[in-house]
């Protein structure tokens, strides 16, 4: 692969993972209720979603997938339940953990972060689309494919932790303004009403 070839690939990529999705608000929620170091949990169970996806897209399942109405349908259908069953579970409860101390991150469960990261990417038709799509256009035959796919997936992988990241710290820093402006309540009901409007936006798009 050339360097022009994967310098193109890169800003197709830092693109499509700094547009605002699913990923970068829950990320942001749980950077918000509790605090950017936990908020890495969702973003490490989010790449390794999106290195589950890119596996699928080596082993050419993702095409399968893609082409498939009713595979491609049942995972657009998981995806815009589990955004709409989020939000209603922020508009119900708020973010509860506005602020932030010790005892709410010793209680928020670590594993439960990690999975959520992990559902959001793995139901997301972008990162399928994405995937397929794309990597496909930078491989060169002729060369290692292996090492062509390797670096395209820790590139991918990379600059989706990066964006991720930024939203996250983004959040934490706009933490005490928003405390000061709404209550953890009317924040929920913003992230909630924003996760829903996804998932129902998810669920009527087109193929």
């Amino acid at each position: 692969m050339q360097f022009e070839s994967w310098i193109t690939f890169c800003s197709i990529a830092l693109l499509a993972t700094a547009t605002p999705g699913p990923a970068a608000l829950l990320v942001s929620m749980h950077s918000l209720s509790f605090g950017f170091k936990k908020s890495m949990l969702t973003v490490l169970g989010n790449i390794t979603g999106l290195f589950i996806m890119s596996g699928l897209a080596v082993l050419g399942l993702s095409t399968v997938i893609l082409h498939s109405a009713l595979a491609f349908t049942m995972v657009k259908a998981l995806g815009a339940l589990y955004l709409i069953y989020l939000g209603v579970k922020l508009w119900r409860h708020g973010l509860s953990k506005l602020d932030v101390n010790e005892s709410s991150c010793a209680k928020s469960n670590a594993l439960s972060l990690y999975g959520q990261g992990v559902l959001v990417a793995l139901t997301n038709p972008k990162a399928i689309v994405f995937t397929t799509a794309l990597f496909p256009q930078f491989i060169v035959v002729s060369e290692p494919l292996f090492a062509q796919f390797s670096v395209l997936v820790l590139s991918f992988m990379s600059l989706s932790v990066l964006c991720l990241s930024s939203y996250a710290f983004a959040a934490q820093r706009a933490k005490s303004k928003a405390r000061n402006l709404v209550s953890g309540k009317w924040l929920g009901k913003l992230f909630g009403s924003t996760f829903i409007g996804a998932g129902c936006f998810l669920a009527t798009t087109s193929r």
